[in-house]
C-alpha cells in the first residue's frame, strides 16, 4: 500500500504561485499524478510523471505548472504559476505501484490517492 498527504494548498490573488507537496510513505510508488477537481466540476487530470521521469501536462497547465518529483524523500511537487480563478479546486496526488509505467491522466490507473489540498485563486 502507498499513503499519500498533500500540503501547500492556499489562497492567492490571480497571477500568484503555490508550490504543492505530496509525500508517500508505505510501499514506494511508480507513476504518480496531480488531479484537481473545481466544486460541480468533474475531476480532471494536470500534470504525471513517470519512475524514470517522462511527464505530461494538461493543455490547460502548460507553461504554467511544473511537476517534479524527489525520488529519494519520495515526494511529489507541483508548482503552480501565473495563477487563475478557472486554477480553483482541490488538488489531489494520486499514484500507482506498476513497474515501467507511463504517466497519464487516468483515474482508473492510480489506485492510491491523497485526500487533497485546496488552492483558491481570486481576482
Amino acid at each position: 500500500e502507498v499513503q499519500l498527504v498533500e500540503s501547500g494548498g492556499g489562497s492567492v490573488q490571480a497571477g500568484g504561485s503555490l508550490r504543492l507537496t505530496c509525500v508517500a510513505s508505505g510501499k514506494s510508488p511508480s507513476c504518480m499524478v496531480w488531479f484537481r477537481q473545481a466544486l460541480g466540476k468533474e475531476r480532471e487530470g494536470v500534470a504525471a510523471i513517470s519512475s524514470r521521469g517522462r511527464i505530461v501536462y494538461a493543455e490547460s497547465v502548460k507553461g504554467r505548472f511544473a511537476i517534479s518529483k524527489d525520488t529519494a524523500k519520495r515526494t511529489l511537487y507541483l508548482k503552480l504559476n501565473n495563477l487563475s480563478p478557472e486554477d480553483t479546486a482541490t488538488y489531489y496526488c494520486a499514484a500507482n505501484r506498476v513497474a515501467y509505467c507511463e504517466p497519464t491522466m487516468s483515474e482508473s490507473d492510480y489506485p492510491y490517492w491523497g485526500r487533497g489540498t485546496q488552492v483558491t485563486s481570486s481576482s
